[in-house]
């Protein structure tokens, strides 16, 4: 890894006339603004496809491979000919600096039915774009055609579980699969054309942000949702009854975000069924991914050496055991696949020995996080400037933690004289932000990549998501007049080597 630097900022979180932050023009003009400071990295959480249900996380998707087509730009689909201008010229009020994720699912809704409708009647206005629609089709089918009949399943069946649909569909019987094909299919077209809209777009923004130097670091989960076309089209490799419910969810024991531990009630997976198939869904699923973005981080990474399964059906996460998973084996097939493997592993949270000598052997660098540095062991933590390694990636704070203003304010007298003795001051609120953003990239870290709050030096308020909630997350959003990168942070990544 060269040494380098960049932002964290969610797709959502860009300013939009359209309620949501978008694939259109602000996030063009935010990889300009990052090229302009220097920055070579645009980290983003994951693009899969949210649920209200959920909370809109992206880390709870119901599907590993598809696209979230709230994340489509209006105004693209008036380029391509699929709507007027005048369909998208009365827009409802929506609220400044956060997603109502309800007001823009019913508003972008209304906007893919003329869509689809158009797209019926009148095909393309380009005839290449047929010919590229038709070419997304058959080079995605292996995931689109299972994800596209679970959408029209779940709707069909009022948006029950999978595992309580009838069950020769929910155990995949092929006749009656193919009859619902033809039952369905202008559901399942309509999900078609937007995963083909929603790649487009995509693909158009990487190309740009590539031609400015600019590489994506995207995120993969390392679960997927129960409710998913994943589950549902590849149950053998998750530990399920014969009635295909979970055996044991995943989650984390208790830690500094939870006393009871994370329960995060993702199915884990039959890791001795994954071996004896190459963990050949795995890979695909890395591979998908590796197109999608330049750089990707594997959240809670620790979950392929050793992972916490909980009992299904436990109130809390607490009583749950560790299970080893056969980390080397998986991540030896990977780099025999991959020449080139660009990952970073979220190697956060209870980490052991054994998780250490796994990143150490494979040389993947693995994350260092200012906002847990300044506790009573910040002579030995890894997360202090001092005990750096060259291979690591160092962030102020994560999606996860508060931004580093809210940290400040509300961390402890000692955590805060720590601080202070460390960077030989004392600071104010309105300072810690870029004091904590100086001893990054100052640091021997090869890669510092800042949260968008801290360099706006942004309060609680501004917090992306706080773990082991589900209401409220992933809501913050850039205000118009908040585009923009403080000059400090191209001088501190020329100072630093990094530009």
């Amino acid at each position: 890894m060269m040494r380098e630097s960049g932002v964290l900022l969610h797709i959502t979180s860009l300013p939009s006339p359209f309620g949501i932050g978008d694939l259109g023009p602000a996030a063009y003009r935010f990889a300009d603004l990052l090229a302009e400071s220097k920055q070579r990295i645009w980290q983003i959480n994951p693009i899969n496809p949210t649920l209200l249900k959920m909370g809109s996380n992206p880390y709870d998707s119901p599907s590993a491979f598809a696209g979230n087509t709230l994340l489509i730009d209006p105004l693209g689909l008036v380029q391509m000919g699929l709507l007027d201008k005048s369909d998208i010229e009365v827009i409802p009020r929506f609220p400044d600096g956060v997603t109502d994720y309800q007001l823009v699912t019913n508003y972008k809704e209304k906007l893919f039915l003329k869509v689809y409708e158009r797209f019926k009647d009148c095909g393309f206005k380009d005839a290449d774009e047929s010919w590229r629609y038709a070419k997304f089709c058959k080079e995605s089918s292996v995931w689109l055609e299972d994800y596209c009949l679970f959408v029209a399943c779940r709707d069909h069946y009022q948006g029950r579980a999978w595992n309580r649909w009838p069950l020769r569909v929910r155990d995949r019987d092929e006749d009656v699969l193919a009859d619902l094909r033809q039952t369905l299919c202008e559901r399942i077209d309509k999900e078609k054309l937007r995963q083909y809209i929603f790649f487009q777009q995509w693909f158009s923004l990487k190309e740009h942000c590539n031609r400015l130097r600019i590489r994506i670091l995207g995120d993969m989960p390392i679960y997927v949702s129960y409710d998913s076309a994943d589950v549902w089209a590849n149950a053998h490799i998750f530990d399920l009854d014969k009635r295909k419910r979970p055996l044991t969810v995943s989650g984390v024991p208790p830690d500094q975000f939870s006393e009871n531990g994370q329960l995060w009630g993702n199915p884990t997976y039959r890791w001795d069924i994954l071996a004896k198939e190459c963990y050949s869904w795995f890979i695909r699923r890395i591979e998908h991914n590796l197109l999608l973005f330049d750089l990707l981080r594997i959240d809670h990474f620790r979950g392929l050496v050793a992972y916490w399964a909980v009992k299904a059906g436990s109130k809390t996460a607490s009583k749950g055991r560790w299970i080893d998973a056969p980390a080397e084996d998986f991540l030896t097939e990977l780099y025999r696949r991959f020449s080139c493997l660009p990952v970073i592993a979220e190697d956060l949270g209870h980490i052991t020995a054994d998780v250490r000598e796994v990143v150490c052997k494979f040389e993947i660098p693995g994350m260092r996080v200012l906002a847990f540095a300044f506790g009573e062991d910040i002579a030995y933590s890894c997360h202090i400037p001092h005990n750096f390694v060259r291979n690591c990636v160092a962030y102020t704070g994560t999606h996860d933690t508060n931004t580093a203003r809210g940290w400040f304010e509300e961390a402890s007298p000692e955590d805060k004289e720590r601080l202070f003795c460390y960077l030989g001051r004392e600071v104010t609120a309105e300072e810690v932000s870029w004091e904590l953003i100086r001893l990054a990239m100052l640091s021997v870290a090869n890669t510092v990549v800042t949260p968008m709050q801290d360099i706006l030096g942004l309060g609680t308020l501004a917090r992306m998501n706080r773990p082991a909630t589900t209401d409220g997350n992933y809501r913050w959003r850039l205000l118009p007049s908040q585009m923009g990168l403080d000059k400090r942070l191209r001088e501190l990544t020329e100072i630093g080597g990094r530009a």
